[in-house]
């Protein structure tokens, strides 16, 4: 089902999308594509599974945001949802989603601001938590202390034909 293309072309998405208009057509032209089919086969591989999602990797601290911040709350779980969606309407808050609640870790809305400075990220969650009502929830900002590496996935060059018919 999958050819020796498909593994060819994840390999190049995986390195990241070419910095130019037309990324798609890029990347067709190293494989001898064209935009629109490489556009239909990423569409076809994700049909199948075998891609997740597309998205964007920032190097937050290489654009001057060095004050980033989980902040996690323990929101009743009736309310997790409208208050997910609220808080992720914030553009200064670049990820929210729910968790289940551990043992020793109580929080299950988890939040992420990153600003250029503590003083900038700490005003910005007063607003929000005072806009969207969460003064009462017990919460833990967490501020990174450093950055782990970031990349996308990671195809191998080729899996083993029974896995790939599966």
């Amino acid at each position: 089902m999958f050819e020796d293309l498909d593994w060819q072309l994840l390999g190049l998405v995986a390195k990241g999308l070419p910095l130019c208009p037309r990324p798609y057509a890029q990347i067709g032209l190293n494989l001898a594509m064209t935009e629109s089919e490489v556009i239909a086969r990423l569409s076809l591989l994700q049909q199948h599974g075998l891609i997740k999602r597309l998205g964007v990797i920032v190097k937050h601290r290489q654009l001057g945001y060095h004050a980033n911040a989980m902040i996690v709350w323990d929101i009743p779980d009736g309310q997790v949802k409208k208050l997910g969606i609220a808080i992720s309407g914030f553009p200064f808050v670049t990820l929210c989603y729910q968790r289940p609640r551990r043992p020793q870790w109580p929080y299950n809305l988890y939040g992420m601001i990153h600003g250029k400075d503590r003083a900038t990220v700490l005003a910005q969650l007063a607003g929000l938590e005072s806009d969207c009502g969460l003064d009462s929830f017990d919460k833990q900002i967490l501020f990174s202390r450093r950055c782990f590496k970031q990349q996308g996935a990671v195809y191998p060059a080729k899996i083993p034909q029974e896995a790939a018919h599966g």
